[in-house]
């Protein structure tokens, strides 16, 4: 005997999705970035930490309501990734209006930081901390260390900072688009398969109609 359709299929576990996991370790990231480098009585405080957290949140809220409306799933699902794209702008004008370098994503410093797959922010704070040791080595030893995305081969005098290390922030704000750059990727992909489910199965309303045919179409027992 077939299995009876479900009138409200299992729905939520969002906690286990990857694009929530790193869109929350984005929200947590970005809280830390704006309280130690953003102003905090200013706008762009507010709506980064917003935007952030509104990705994470859009995320969880259409899983739990997809049970009964796929095309609300649709629609936060979509909500979370363009408040992402927001996000992903603010950081992008963080540097560009300090004269930071955006890294691409084959720079060095990125590649181990991708390849880390840091989950939390304590794990993110810890591949800042080594950078920047790595970068102050390079420097002392006179190797190649772009500022600006220029090469710099200064050697610092003994007791002195070496200039040409980047500064954490600017750590912080690649490794957050890097993650943002995931996150929007998962989310396309999740936002895809959501539509064509919704496009195939229909949403509550056609699964109630369906039930309800069945149900008419069984023979009633005399």
């Amino acid at each position: 005997m077939a299995e009876r359709e479900p009138l409200i299929p299992p729905h939520g576990g969002y906690r286990k999705l990857k694009s929530f996991q790193i869109s929350q370790l984005i929200y947590d990231v970005t809280v830390r970035f704006c309280d130690l480098y953003i102003d905090k009585y200013s706008r762009t405080h507010d709506q980064m930490v917003q935007a952030a957290r509104s990705g994470t949140q859009n995320i969880g809220e259409g899983s739990e309501a997809s049970g009964t409306s796929k095309k609300t799933e649709l629609k936060l699902t979509g909500v979370a990734k363009a408040s992402q794209e927001e996000l992903r702008l603010d950081y992008q004008d963080y540097l560009r209006q300090r004269g930071l370098e955006e890294w691409p994503p084959n720079h060095p410093a990125l590649q181990r930081f991708k390849a880390r797959r840091c989950a939390t922010l304590a794990e993110v704070q810890a591949w800042v901390k080594e950078e920047r040791r790595l970068a102050r080595a390079n420097c002392a030893a006179g190797k190649s260390v772009k500022v600006r995305g220029r090469p710099c081969r200064s050697v610092p005098t003994e007791g002195s900072p070496c200039t040409s290390v980047p500064s954490s922030a600017q750590f912080v704000a690649n490794a957050a688009l890097s993650l943002l750059n995931l996150s929007r990727t998962l989310l396309k992909n999740q936002l895809a398969a959501q539509a064509a489910a919704f496009e195939t199965e229909g949403g509550f309303t056609e699964r109630l109609y369906r039930l309800r045919s069945q149900r008419r179409a069984k023979p009633r027992t005399p």
